[in-house]
């Protein structure tokens, strides 16, 4: 973690703006910020550019003028673009506590026996790994080495297709919700779709219900995106009837089959940018973005769909102004994200499959 120095800590907001702003003029394109959507408003404002994992996956990618990458989110989010960044190239995460608890829940050891034991019940299957971005690293380069690709939530779907043209089955991780919506929207059946246990025995009805799935997914989840429910829903359509309900698929299967539209957070964005002005919109997603969203779009009516729940991402919100102004002037001397050659180099596969296929 970064110990961020007294004068850093003690400057006030408005110092700490212009003094990150008058690197980023002094420095040109030789610097570039990357924000997510689930950042704080201060910090998504000096974004050069804003989105979410996939669309700034790809700006990273391309970022030929770059020679700093500053990545305004999560741990997973700056290695997948020291990942695909040419070596020359330096990228820094400002918060280096930012991480995600759902990639936690996936271990590399518990992956490989998961995987180890899938092939077993299954000999004769082709079975594809497909990783959702936020995955560790070493998972990532896990899916390369075994023919997977990575996938986010704009492009899961287009990545359950690829995947099923070279395959029988799938095997995803480590979100659940998505996993399973994504499964629903392609027309499986239940049946045929799995919930792994890891670190426990595979009984005889396991092995039955893994030979007859099409999709095996583990059980990690978005501690945010799982505290909208149904009865939210239900509340918000009886109170106000002509609302529309938009959510992210990583929510429970029963809150995106309720609601109007499902997407990622740049397919949030885009509905309200082109939703009819005095529309009235509960969106199931992190906060931060509900919240811009609604002081960006004051023609419109915008909620957060729980409107209790606080749902809130902790990491991404520990990134700050301070954190930003301390990384942006002090590039030459502080840790880089930094990946195993070996481990990148799958990795890189698996996500250059991703950006290959689009979607």
């Amino acid at each position: 973690m970064n110990s961020l120095p007294e004068n850093y800590r003690a400057a006030g907001d408005d110092e700490l703006t212009a003094r990150i702003e008058a690197v980023k003029k002094r420095m040109g394109k030789r610097l570039v910020v990357l924000a997510h959507h689930y950042q704080r408003y201060e910090i998504v404002s000096l974004g050069d550019y804003i989105g979410d994992s996939y669309g700034l996956s790809r700006i990273a990618a391309k970022s030929a003028e770059a020679e700093y990458i500053v990545f305004c989110g999560v741990r997973f989010m700056a290695e997948a673009a020291r990942t695909l960044c040419r070596p020359e190239q330096k990228v820094y995460l400002p918060n280096l506590s930012a991480g995600c608890p759902m990639a936690d829940m996936a271990s590399v050891e518990q992956v490989n026996e998961a995987w180890e034991s899938i092939k077993q019940v299954c000999p004769s299957s082709t079975i594809m790994p497909i990783s959702y971005m936020n995955t560790l690293t070493e998972l990532k380069a896990f899916t390369g080495r075994n023919g997977g690709l990575i996938c986010t939530s704009s492009n899961a779907e287009v990545a359950f297709k690829w995947a099923f043209e070279r395959g029988e089955k799938l095997f995803f991780f480590p979100d659940q919700h998505l996993g399973r919506n994504t499964s629903k929207r392609m027309g499986l059946k239940p049946e045929q779709v799995y919930l792994f246990k890891p670190d426990s025995q595979i009984s005889k009805t396991d092995q039955q219900a893994i030979i007859a799935a099409k999709v095996i997914l583990w059980p990690g989840y978005c501690y945010v995106h799982t505290k909208f429910t149904k009865d939210h829903i239900d509340e918000w359509r009886a109170r106000e009837p002509k609302v529309k309900i938009v959510v992210h698929p990583e929510c429970r299967q029963e809150v995106v089959d309720g609601a109007d539209a499902v997407g990622s957070t740049a397919f949030i964005v885009r509905y309200v940018e082109t939703a009819a002005i005095g529309s009235t919109i509960a969106i199931g997603t992190e906060l931060n973005l509900v919240s811009r969203l609604a002081r960006t779009h004051t023609d419109k009516n915008i909620f957060e769909l729980s409107g209790e729940s606080c749902a809130i991402c902790s990491n991404m919100f520990r990134t700050s102004l301070a954190d930003l102004c301390y990384t942006v002037e002090n590039l030459d001397t502080i840790p880089q994200i930094m990946i195993d050659d070996e481990i990148k180099t799958d990795a890189r596969t698996a996500l250059e499959r991703m950006l290959e296929i689009g979607g």
